[in-house]
């Protein structure tokens, strides 16, 4: 599965929620998406708390599948074309002097 259809596999799951409803006690605004996003990819931290190695392998897959979901709705409700924006950050970083 490529980045698009995953990211419209994403959209069809928080449709069939009803998290896009205006009355929706999970509004999927912008805002809320990227506290969400910023909260999941603490929960990837917790992993490492006290390790360098992960306690638990499969719940930290699950940890960054939610980060991955949040950054593709996140994508999503911007406009943003996450294939595009990781092609010129690439072509910035390789300019760059580290």
């Amino acid at each position: 599965m490529d980045l698009a259809a995953l990211q419209e596999e994403v959209e069809a799951f928080v449709r069939a929620q009803g998290w896009y409803d205006a009355r929706s006690a999970r509004p999927q605004t912008p805002r809320n998406i990227a506290i969400c996003l910023a909260l999941e990819a603490a929960e990837v931290l917790e992993h490492f708390q006290w390790s360098e190695e992960p306690r638990d392998r499969e719940a930290l897959e699950g940890e960054l599948a939610d980060v991955c979901h949040y950054l593709l709705q996140l994508c999503s409700l911007l406009g943003v074309n996450l294939e595009e924006a990781v092609q010129r950050k690439l072509a910035a970083n390789r300019a760059r002097s580290w």
